[in-house]
């Protein structure tokens, strides 16, 4: 687990952010982006999702962001 504090406007700010930041990590295999959150510095206990991962079919999950419109979709395999 690592923790990266930054000042971000606003929650969605925040998710913004985090998710652009997990994303550009994905070619790691030790990151888990699914399990990126956000928390306030006064409030690391409370901490925000930042993408849906809900699993899917074969073992998959869902790639899109938190409170996604629309159905789940899996990360395309490379």
């Amino acid at each position: 687990m690592a923790h990266l504090p930054f000042t971000a406007a606003d929650l969605p700010a925040a998710r913004q952010f985090a998710g652009t930041l997990a994303r550009s990590l994905s070619f790691l295999t030790e990151v888990d982006g699914g399990e990126t959150t956000v928390s306030a510095e006064d409030a690391q206990g409370v901490r925000h999702r930042v993408f849906c991962d809900l699993p899917l079919d074969a073992g998959r999950r869902c790639v899109r962001r938190v409170d996604h419109d629309g159905a789940c979709a899996p990360r395309q395999r490379r």
